[in-house]
């Protein structure tokens, strides 16, 4: 039932979400059920901690263990909040509208990214509560298409191109995933028969000491290049900036916000596996070249770049970077990974989509276009500000934490000269976007800009979600750690 508490709110919106009429119960539609969700993650998450995991669904499909559950409340909370925001600023316009029910390109445009961006989340959700690497993959490939229709919400040849080029290299990057899951198959049943089941996490999880390595290091490859172009790696990461550059800002909160992390889920699983299977060595070696390169591009990319949004979608590279290598950091690299993808989760969001709400009003996303954003925006800049400045690693933020955790693992693992790379690339990202913020921030306001901040109570989210980093920053709470020491310990050798 609580599985159904989860997934159903986006079904069901899904299905309003299209209508014109009544333009007030699709709002309230749109900003109640997606709290519904995040009411049955959260339940689902203190079941966990009680009692051990949870099976249900039919037939019998969904396994929610402390992993699950913590990746289901990140992408429900992301998600929400991205549909109340939307919400909230739909309410708006419509008041200000002169009639009744708007028919603008706006209207039509909020209504598709409701009714796909619930399915959206809702693949989401799905690919990290099934208890079956098939069913996952199935669920991970579904965001690829959902996503992909609303890239070009505003039909231009850039954003059409975009949409094709993340199309098809998510598609060559699901089609290696699929490659090494039928590997991994094939291993299994050589040494154990066909068996039911023989795809569930539990069982390969159980039969792993007796699998032949070799073959599961192939497949652990295919995996990490498949699932990697998916959760924003380098050399893979090309789709990213041109998809997020062109994407409405609530599919790109979302998607840099928990699809990339959902991605990184399903590596981590499968590093589990292959790891019980012929110890960590070889999944550690794999991790850290695509990590490093990561982090290099990423950061180094940060400081040419002259586009607001590009410039948020290479910091997600690198964070993506810094991910991966916690996983090979052992337990507590894997703890601060995971408590990274949470921090990384709202101020990314939220970022987003208050640089959706300073293209809307600049009408141009380059930086040198965006001068005295404080006194445009008295409203976005300063929350902007924040946001950018979590994003750089800022106490008392949430990310401080994390990456200092982090950094820490890398060090007590006798990684040293990694992470003190690791560290001067980040140090390198961090000049980058402090740089690009102060010009963005001051200067003199463009003539064509009408100062004030509009559809204020659209920024209560972000608001919610900086707060939330600042919590996260100074006390972490039991709850929060408990379940991600919970989660890394279930899958760390």
């Amino acid at each position: 039932m609580v599985i159904l508490a989860l997934l159903g709110p986006w079904i069901v919106l899904a299905l309003v979400a299209p209508f014109r009429r009544p333009v007030g119960l699709v709002t309230s539609a749109q900003g109640a059920l997606p709290l519904v969700s995040v009411g049955a993650a959260l339940t689902l998450t203190w079941t966990v901690l009680k009692t051990g995991p949870v099976s249900g669904g039919w037939p019998d499909w969904f396994r929610i263990d402390p992993l699950s559950a913590f990746m289901a409340c990140c992408v429900s909370i992301v998600g929400a909040g991205t549909m109340v925001s939307e919400a909230l600023t739909r309410s708006a316009r419509t008041r200000a509208s002169a009639t009744a029910v708007p028919a603008t390109d706006d209207e039509r445009a909020a209504r598709r990214v409701a009714t796909y961006g619930s399915l959206f989340v809702l693949a989401m959700l799905a690919a990290v509560t099934v208890g079956n690497v098939a069913l996952m993959w199935t669920a991970i490939e579904a965001t690829t298409i959902m996503s992909a229709i609303l890239i070009p919400l505003r039909r231009t040849k850039a954003s059409v191109e975009a949409s094709w080029k993340y199309i098809l290299i998510g598609s060559v990057g699901i089609a290696l995933a699929f490659a090494g899951t039928v590997l991994a198959y094939v291993g299994f049943a050589g040494r154990m028969g066909r068996q039911e089941h023989a795809l569930d996490w539990t069982l390969l999880m159980s039969v792993a000491p007796g699998l032949q390595p070799d073959l599961l290091h192939l497949a652990f490859v295919f995996l990490v290049v498949g699932y990697g172009t998916k959760a924003g790696w380098a050399p893979m990461h090309t789709w990213l900036p041109d998809a997020h550059s062109e994407s409405p800002a609530p599919l790109s909160a979302m998607m840099s916000g928990v699809l990339l992390a959902v991605a990184q889920y399903a590596i981590l699983r499968w590093k589990a596996v292959v790891d019980l299977a012929s110890g960590g060595a070889f999944t550690d070696q794999v991790l850290v070249v695509f990590a490093m390169l990561s982090i290099g591009i990423g950061a180094l990319s940060l400081v040419l770049q002259k586009n607001y949004k590009r410039l948020l979608a290479y910091s997600s590279v690198e964070h993506s970077g810094l991910v991966c290598l916690g996983l090979t950091f052992g337990p507590a690299g894997v703890f601060a990974s995971l408590l990274h993808i949470l921090n990384h989760a709202l101020a990314k969001s939220a970022s987003f989509l208050l640089a959706g709400r300073i293209l809307r009003r600049y009408g141009s996303p380059d930086i040198e276009r965006v001068r005295g954003l404080l006194r445009a925006m008295p409203g976005t800049g300063p929350l902007f500000a924040a946001g950018l400045l979590a994003l750089m690693g800022f106490p008392p933020f949430g990310i401080f934490i994390s990456e200092f955790l982090l950094f820490r693992a890398g060090f007590s693992s006798g990684h040293v000269r990694l992470t003190l790379v690791a560290l001067l690339l980040v140090g390198i990202g961090f000049v980058a976007l402090a740089g690009h913020l102060v010009r963005m921030l001051y200067g003199a306001v463009p003539e064509d800009v009408p100062p004030g901040e509009t559809e204020r109570r659209g920024l209560a989210v972000m608001v919610v979600c900086l707060l939330g980093l600042v919590a996260l920053g100074l006390v972490l709470p039991d709850a929060v750690s408990g379940l991600i020491s919970r989660a890394a310990e279930a899958n760390v050798l």
